[in-house]
């Protein structure tokens, strides 16, 4: 290792640490010090209730989720209700001729049914999208449908937002990744991934079953202080299905009443799950920069729980902003141990690139968390987030095959290290849909994320 190797180690450590301790210093100031402890593990935080008797499917690629979204607008009965980081008035859920605007098809729901739509209201200055110029023109346009009743919710973190991607139907929600645009990237791609300008890989998990009293609760209480209207309480759904089901959030302090102190349990749950890992960690995500989580890998690696343990990390070849962020901590990990680390990106076939939007993980096929968080400090301390945890085995390992035969279009129905071994490291030197990620920065690299935290992070 080289001196600059040496000065570059020493940088990141130090300004890592750093970061680190003022979140362990935030978090104790509110009342969740034990969060970053480390000593909590399981599937689920005991920050937030668990809601038995659900159903959960994972909608994989916008092709898939977003007609199923569509249809439960078209057929609602009660009521609508959307928080989106942004919605476009003008957007398709669907490619059929003659499918509606969003705004007609709220506007068809709104004849028999409350909408409510509530944006964030973008960034105070025009730094990145969606700008406030184009959330005010989105707001006019839902409010020129009539009876769509759509709010802004400026009360953003310095350079954050309010991500999360929240549908609720009557007694169905919708919850993961995927926002109802086509700003920065056409999210309508299929599992297929045709080679097109940018494939767009996201989720929504379905959700039925007393959860959605939960999710509509959620949208209530925001509701309540963008726009000052109380709402019903949430009637609570009968039971759906057999799983069991926890929404998580993020939500920062001092950004709403109803959670002066925050709400920090979508960490929690995210290092509790990674801590009980014993055999495989399997993580889509568009970043990945967090000290936090990072530590909890890397413990993995250098201490496998086990001979079988695997970690498959896939990741964006180019995330739209902190590229060398996600690659300066994937140098770390695999540091640690290359043997049991794959490291992945997704094409279509000729090489067009595959945007890996997604924000699910699986632990050991026990433990699934699917939503709108990256695995980076916005989402976990500093943006306003959403995400369903299961501990439901049958849905969990159906999930996570479904997305390694669509990524490896090979059979994938082995024991999970060994189709690690042997078939996504065979895919990955092959010309199929998976790809090494390209290019491993420096430390320093990655020290966008923590000093941009220390920066912002009050």
């Amino acid at each position: 290792m080289g001196l600059l190797d040496v000065l570059d180690a020493r940088l990141g450590d130090g300004l890592e640490n750093m970061l680190c301790s003022h979140h362990t210093r935030r978090l104790r100031r509110l009342g969740w010090g034990d969060v970053l402890a480390g000593e909590g593990a399981g599937w689920f935080t005991p920050r937030r209730p668990v809601q038995h008797g659900n159903s959960i499917e994972v909608l994989v690629d916008g092709a898939t989720a977003f007609p199923e979204v569509a249809k439960a607008i078209e057929n609602a009965q009660k009521y609508v209700h959307i928080a989106n980081w942004h919605a476009s008035p003008d957007f398709r859920l669907t490619r059929e001729p003659g499918a509606p605007q969003l705004r007609e098809l709220l506007s068809a729901a709104a004849e028999r049914v409350p909408v409510r739509v509530l944006l964030w209201a973008g960034p105070p200055f025009p730094m990145f999208e969606p700008t406030r110029k184009r959330a005010l023109a989105a707001q006019k346009a839902f409010w020129e449908c009539g009876a769509v009743r759509c709010e802004l919710d400026a009360r953003e973190r310095t350079l954050h937002c309010h991500h999360e991607k929240v549908v609720i139907v009557d007694d169905v929600a919708f919850v993961g990744g995927l926002d109802m645009t086509a700003v920065e990237g056409d999210r309508h791609d299929s599992p297929e991934h045709p080679p097109r300008d940018l494939g767009w890989h996201d989720h929504t998990a379905r959700v039925e079953g007393p959860v959605v009293a939960e999710v509509a609760a959620h949208f209530a209480a925001r509701w309540l202080e963008i726009a000052g209207e109380t709402l019903p309480p949430p009637e609570v759904p009968p039971e759906a299905g057999a799983s069991s089901v926890q929404l998580v959030r993020t939500i920062p302090e001092k950004t709403y009443s109803f959670a002066p102190h925050g709400d920090f349990s979508l960490l929690d749950s995210y290092l509790r799950a990674f801590r009980a890992a014993e055999s495989l960690i399997y993580v889509e995500n568009q970043f990945l920069w967090s000290p936090e989580i990072t530590e909890v890998l890397l413990e993995k690696l250098r201490r496998p729980p086990s001979d079988e343990f695997r970690m498959v990390l896939l990741l964006p070849q180019k995330p739209s902003n902190g590229a060398d962020t996600t690659r300066g901590q994937l140098g770390r990990l695999l540091d640690a141990d290359a043997d049991r680390l794959v490291a992945a990106t997704l094409v279509a076939h000729g090489d067009a690139p595959v945007y890996v939007h997604a924000k699910l993980s699986i632990v050991d096929d026990k433990w699934m968390s699917v939503g709108s968080a990256n695995l980076n400090e916005h989402s976990l301390f500093n943006d306003t987030e959403v995400n369903v945890v299961t501990d439901d085995a049958d849905v969990v390992r159906a999930t996570r095959l479904r997305l390694w035969a669509e990524h490896l279009e090979s059979d994938v129905s082995g024991p999970a290290h060994e189709v690690v071994d042997r078939v996504w490291r065979r895919e990955m030197e092959g010309s199929g849909r998976v790809t090494a990620l390209p290019g491993v920065s420096r430390r320093a690299g990655r020290l966008q994320g923590p000093l941009r935290g220390l920066l912002v992070d009050g």
